[in-house]
């Protein structure tokens, strides 16, 4: 009982940490990593960098920070924001403010990086990518290749950092309390979700614990949204963009399915199997509840929730489990839609040299694999890395199974890599309106399909 007591202590604190890390309030956070003064006003380099989840993320950055200052003898700022800064504060450098020289976000490379490039705001750094060309992931590689619609051309305008893909997180103790294992899990897409809503009910009924079987987000704010929703128009081979980035809604095969997937995805919150305050999460909310064991399941594109529970093993291994998503309903093999998160250098950055030399640093295989081991919640864009047993290992059942999506499945990228267009659907949220039009607004899926289409065309019409 002490041993039961103690592991849900280390739960509520690891959410709590996740929750301060995360807060939405919380304002920017500055680290000058080295603070001595400079009287002969030398050269500093200024990071923009997404504040970690964990402290560790945090941390492995500050140490190869300090290895690179050592090395070469160059001083670096730090400035860490929240995800809720991480829009405004590359909108406030585009309305004329205070330019970094490297910007690193999470989101940026479906949101904001392809747009930046078209409209020649980022450097080229081809320079830095042929150098170690040959050891990145050849898709990951074509994320970063933008076209510049004032230089009229296609080049790497962004340095792939790392990558992720989406997976299922559980509490693999609670299915194991109705007498399954992870082995029952279904492979067919139907008994795969009717699978928790059966887990929900036998808690409920036979274990009197109450709990929301499913915790799909379903908020405009949350990025987590429009990247569950995209993965349902992937398994329903819902295609919104082909690959030369021409645009296909007006298929009326289309417009169908996205109303099929508006339905489908809505139905979990309208019948009360998601919580009602999914409609107002932010992209750390659905982590916080999972972690308080309020939901059975959510989605999540990163190590974010094994990370949190890293300094509890039994937690980490024995309770938190992690599944791929099933077949498409059609029985086909479903492909994975991977992230790359990268780093870019705004074309008025301050020192762009000195900010290429710190990224040539960064991506050589050893030190950004150093980096992505130490720093915990992602995975690397680098196809050398995985020769480190640390990727593969069976013993850590979620760093491996997340390396055997992105090494063995099917997986293609987000579609603003074939349309810098698209990156404003997805910083607009037009899905995550749509599916709030349906459980707030009361519109049918019907309209709020015609509803997200014209806005969609609306949005490419713009980028003629």
């Amino acid at each position: 009982m002490i041993k039961k007591s103690l592991s849900y202590l280390a739960l509520a604190i690891a959410t709590l940490i996740l929750a301060v890390a995360c807060n939405s309030d919380t304002n920017l956070i500055t680290t000058q990593v080295n603070k001595t003064v400079n009287p002969n006003q030398e050269k500093v380099l200024k990071l923009w960098w997404d504040k970690g989840f964990n402290p560790e993320e945090d941390e492995a950055l500050q140490k190869l920070v300090k290895n690179w200052e050592q090395e070469t003898g160059n001083k670096v700022q730090i400035h860490f924001y929240t995800l809720d800064d991480r829009t405004n504060k590359p909108k406030r450098y585009l309305q004329g403010g205070v330019s970094p020289d490297i910007f690193m976000s999470f989101k940026a490379e479906s949101t904001l990086n392809p747009s930046l490039a078209w409209e020649n705001k980022l450097i080229d750094v081809s320079d830095i990518i042929e150098p170690v060309k040959e050891v990145y992931n050849p898709q990951a590689l074509e994320t970063a290749y933008y076209y510049n619609n004032v230089a009229q051309k296609h080049s790497y305008y962004a340095v792939p950092i790392h990558r992720a893909a989406l997976h299922i997180y559980y509490w693999k103790d609670l299915v194991e309390k109705t007498g399954r294992t992870e082995a029952d899990i279904p492979q067919d897409w139907d008994d795969f979700w009717q699978f928790w809503l059966d887990i929900g009910e036998d808690l409920k009924t036979k274990h009197q614990q109450d709990i929301f079987p499913i915790g799909l987000p379903m908020s405009t704010e949350a990025g987590d949204t429009y990247q569950a929703f995209e993965h349902i128009l992937e398994a329903y081979n819902v295609k919104i963009v082909d690959s030369e980035g021409n645009l296909l809604v007006d298929s009326p095969q289309v417009r169908q399915g996205i109303i099929n997937c508006l339905d489908w995805y809505t139905q979990f919150y309208l019948q009360g199997y998601t919580p009602q305050e999914a409609l107002d999460w932010t992209n750390s909310d659905n982590n916080r509840l999972f972690l308080n064991r309020e939901i059975l399941m959510t989605t999540n594109a990163t190590l974010s929730i094994p990370a949190a529970l890293r300094h509890d093993p039994n937690a980490y291994s024995s309770k938190l489990g992690i599944v791929e998503l099933p077949n498409k309903p059609n029985g086909e093999p479903m492909q994975h839609i991977f992230l790359v998160e990268q780093a870019v250098i705004f074309n008025d950055a301050e020192h762009p040299q000195l900010a290429k030399d710190f990224l040539a640093y960064l991506v050589q295989p050893k030190v950004i694999n150093s980096f992505l081991k130490e720093s915990g919640r992602h995975s690397p864009a680098h196809t050398s890395a995985y020769q480190d047993s640390y990727w593969t290992n069976p013993k850590d059942p979620h760093t491996s199974e997340v390396t055997k999506t992105l090494t063995k499945s099917q997986i293609r990228s987000i579609y603003p890599s074939n349309s810098p267009a698209y990156s404003v659907v997805l910083k607009e949220n037009v899905w995550g309106q749509s599916l709030e039009k349906i459980a707030l607004n009361g519109l049918t899926p019907e309209q709020a399909a015609d509803e997200a289409i014209t806005r969609i065309k609306e949005i490419f019409a713009a980028w003629k």
